[in-house]
Order: C-alpha cells, then sequence, then structure tokens
C-alpha cells in the first residue's frame, strides 16, 4: 500500500458523502470554537485593563472625572456599573415618592445588581457554543470512525480478501475521525474553563467596585478596603 493512498486527503477523496459532512461539520466546530476562544479572551484582556482603572477612578476629584478615568468604551462594565449608580441615586433623590416605598440603599442595591447580571450575560456570551462542542465533538468524530469502519469491512467483504494490508489502512483512515472529534473537542474544553476562570476575576472585580459605588452613595465616601471602619472620600458631584 502506497502511503500517499492514505491519510486526510485520502480519507476525503474516498469518502462518502457522510463521511465528508462529518469531517465539514468537525471543521466548522473547530472554527467556531476558535473564533469564541479568541474573541473571549481578547474581551478578557480588555476588562483586565478597564479594571486597573478603578484606583484612578477612586483618585479622581469628582464623579465627573472618575469617569472620564474609567474610559468612554461603552462596552467597559465598570464605567456602565458606575453610571447606573450614579442615574439610580439621581432618580432616587428626585422623586419624593420614592423615599416612602424603597430605602436608597436597597434601590441602588437592585440597580447595581441588575447592571452586573447585564454584563454577567454579556461575559457569559459564546460559552455554550465552546460547552456544545466540547461535548459532542468525540462523538461526531467517534460516528465518523464507525460509519468508516462499517463501509471498510463492506468493500473488503465485497473484494473477497481480508488480508493485513487490505485491512489496516481503511480501519486506519476511519480512526482517523475519531482523533479529529478529540482534537477539536480538547481546545473547546481547555478554553472553555480557562474562560469560566476569567470571567469569574472580571465578576469579583465588578462586585467589588459595585459594594464600593455603593457605599459611596448612599454615605459619601467610598469603604477601604484596608479597613472596613476607614473609608476614603471622594467629592460628589455628576
Amino acid at each position: 500500500m502506497n502511503i500517499n493512498d492514505s491519510g486526510l486527503s485520502h480519507l476525503w477523496a474516498q469518502g462518502d458523502i457522510v463521511t465528508r459532512s462529518v469531517a465539514l461539520l468537525l471543521l466548522v466546530m473547530s472554527l467556531a470554537s476558535w473564533m469564541v476562544i479568541i474573541l473571549k479572551a481578547l474581551d478578557l484582556r480588555r476588562y483586565a485593563s478597564q479594571s486597573r482603572q478603578i484606583e484612578s477612578f477612586w483618585h479622581a476629584a469628582d464623579f465627573a472625572d472618575g469617569l472620564n478615568k474609567l474610559g468612554t468604551d461603552p462596552a467597559n462594565p465598570f464605567r456602565a456599573l458606575a453610571l447606573e449608580g450614579r442615574e439610580a441615586a439621581a432618580h432616587h433623590n428626585a422623586q419624593a415618592q420614592l423615599h416612602d416605598s424603597m430605602a436608597a440603599s436597597e434601590w441602588l442595591t437592585r440597580t447595581l445588581r441588575n447592571s452586573i447580571d447585564e454584563s454577567t450575560s454579556r461575559l457569559q456570551g459564546g460559552l455554550a457554543v465552546l460547552a456544545s462542542v466540547g461535548s459532542t465533538a468525540p462523538f461526531v468524530g467517534l460516528f465518523g470512525t464507525v460509519w468508516g469502519i462499517y463501509h471498510a469491512l463492506m468493500a473488503i467483504s465485497a473484494a473477497g480478501q481480508a488480508t493485513i494490508d487490505k485491512v489496516a489502512g481503511p480501519i486506519g483512515e476511519a480512526l482517523i475521525m475519531t482523533a479529529l472529534g478529540l482534537a477539536v473537542a480538547i481546545p473547546a474544553v481547555l478554553g472553555y474553563n480557562a474562560l469560566v476562570r476569567g470571567n469569574k476575576s472580571v465578576l469579583h472585580k465588578l462586585n467589588r467596585f459595585a459594594h464600593d459605588l455603593h457605599a459611596y452613595f448612599v454615605t459619601g465616601a467610598r469603604v477601604s478596603s484596608a479597613s472596613s471602619n476607614k473609608v476614603v472620600p471622594m467629592k460628589k458631584g455628576t
């Protein structure tokens, strides 16, 4: 058997519509998972850079200057959180009837929580693709292997010869589909786990920032991370 008559090219050339469809499906799944991994990794890198501006925000002269230090990116979850908190505080202060129905602390808590929930939803976008690819790609490849082995055995049976050189080539090519399925699934699973860890880090920083914003809008100062009894003042303003 010529070595050139085996491998992916020979598998594609000799495969039927099912074999080719499985190969194309695995290719699409691989491209989709890598696209999600790259885009989400870039997002996490951007969020990490934006989170480093939080301390600059708290050291600003007033709230408006702090927003400028957070940047102008509308997709910045930290800036969005600060804006939501400011609007919620302003709305509560402007509407006298809210004082009778809901305390300022509770109103701010709900608003900030809604903003974090929206950011969480954006962070988790695309993870379902990685989870689906990681869990199904091995079985898609296994289906291609079973189908390839079936047709290889049928061809050998029709030829009436079952020598090792006649069996090894077709069966080996069919097993490539299982390897392809694993090659698609493993990066998806590893990428999913890495992105989940990155998302948890971003959400932790968002929750901590929300806690400080809540304290600022309710008491007029941020709670210091060094001591729960020490506060860092920042002049209120829009």
